[in-house]
């Protein structure tokens, strides 16, 4: 069910207008926003910046975990949202309440007054105003797209940068290779911070590298400064001082390891204990994210399968998924896909189609850039998955369940579709 809007579902509706693009990447617009409101960016408390293709999210919740394990505090902005634009910004561990929301939404929509600027840039101004009047740790900036000219890359001197996997996604803007889009995640490198690097592939180490060397930037990278590995069930991670036996992440996936990996090697570089690395890997919580669905409508549609969701949406997503599925106790396996018009559809198919017996295809509720969900069963049988399609995740769920009822059911191919799922489940 929809919950009903509130005061900044409507400033937010606002703010939409303000902009003919939605996405228009450039800082001129997010510095002159910010000095209007003096420089909010310049009182954070010591900022952590995340940027990457992959695991983005998943690292922020992780090394969020782990500073909450050692009994510090910190912020945390992350986007999309998924069910309400609230779980972008959590304050010193909390979600921003809904009068604090309004009020900043307010206080920046008045700064701007009539002048252009996306979506995302006033959002994310707003969040660092939040974020700058209430004590904690660190702050936890994820970068939204890219890095280089993203809303987020406004700290001049962060305590630590963190470059996830980098892989091919959004190339209409990053560019067309690997090497071009890490130049832009690299964007977000200043001098003399140090930077986590998680695992690459060479074309875009290459460029990380470079760029560290012109701005004086230690690197920490995977299989060079640390290493992470599972070893007889447990994580097994290591770097240039020493060695930690660990619980696997709790976030299920084999590539959760490497993010793991990046966001312990983030956490001793802070100089916290052994606290925060076994927190960081026992409590995280990040939703649609191989997430399994164990109560709603959906659930209700078939008692007796499995039911997950996830939002992965590039081919690298794709890869990790399917090396997650074919790992998993066996069931008959069924996919239920939603995804944009600007994914690669073909990339993120071809590695599922070798686990998946069948995709079940959707338009994407309520969002202008879904693809039509012919064309994704069209991408399925090109990719050798048998597809068909349907109105709703409801009715895509019990014709599974009528033919396999101990099936299991995968809702993914958008982050959006699961924040569909997500508020329509309950």
């Amino acid at each position: 069910m929809t919950a009903p809007a509130q005061g900044s579902d409507v400033i937010l509706d606002r703010m939409m207008a303000l902009h003919p693009k939605i996405i228009d990447l450039t800082l001129d617009r997010v510095w002159r926003l910010l000095k209007a409101l003096d420089n909010p960016q310049d009182r954070l408390p010591p900022v952590i910046h995340i940027a990457g293709t992959n695991g983005k999210g998943s690292t922020q919740a992780m090394i969020r975990a782990g500073i909450e394990g050692a009994g510090l505090t910190a912020h945390a902005y992350t986007s999309p949202h998924l069910a309400r634009f609230h779980e972008r910004i959590r304050l010193a561990g909390e979600l921003i309440s809904e009068p604090d929301l309004t009020a900043v939404l307010d206080e920046c929509y008045a700064a701007n007054g009539d002048a252009s600027i996306t979506y995302f840039e006033i959002t994310t101004c707003a969040a660092i105003l939040a974020m700058s009047r209430v004590p904690a740790d660190y702050t936890l900036l994820e970068v939204g797209l890219g890095g280089r000219l993203d809303a987020t890359n406004v700290i001049v001197r962060p305590a630590l940068t963190l470059i996830t996997p980098v892989s091919m996604d959004h190339e209409q803007y990053l560019g067309d290779t690997l090497a071009k889009i890490a130049g832009e995640k690299a964007g977000i490198l200043k001098r003399g911070v140090p930077c986590v690097v998680g695992p690459q592939a060479d074309d875009a180490m290459d460029v990380i590298e470079t760029r560290a060397t012109a701005l004086g930037a230690t690197l920490l990278a995977d299989g060079q400064h640390w290493h992470a590995n599972e070893e007889r069930g447990r994580l097994v991670f290591q770097d240039e001082t020493g060695l930690r036996d660990l619980p696997l992440p709790n976030l299920p996936g084999a590539h959760q390891i490497e993010n793991a990996g990046a966001a312990l090697m983030a956490l001793r570089h802070l100089g916290l204990g052994d606290a925060a690395l076994e927190a960081a890997v026992t409590r995280a919580h990040w939703p649609a994210r191989m997430q399994r669905l164990r109560t709603g409508p959906l659930v209700e549609a078939a008692p007796e399968a499995e039911i997950w969701l996830d939002g992965g949406h590039n081919a690298a997503a794709g890869e990790a998924l399917a090396r997650h599925l074919v790992n998993l106790p066996p069931r008959p396996m069924h996919l239920v896909c939603g995804m944009l018009n600007t994914k690669d559809i073909g990339g993120y198919l071809r590695p599922l189609a070798g686990v998946a017996q069948s995709l079940t295809a959707l338009s994407i509720p309520g969002e202008a850039n879904t693809l039509p969900a012919d064309e994704t069963a069209a991408a399925a049988d090109k990719a050798g998955l048998p597809a068909t399609t349907a109105p709703s995740a409801t009715e895509a769920v019990r014709a599974i369940a009528a033919t396999d009822p101990t099936a299991r059911i995968l809702i993914c191919g958008s982050l959006y579709l699961a924040g569909h799922i997500l508020r329509e489940n309950g």
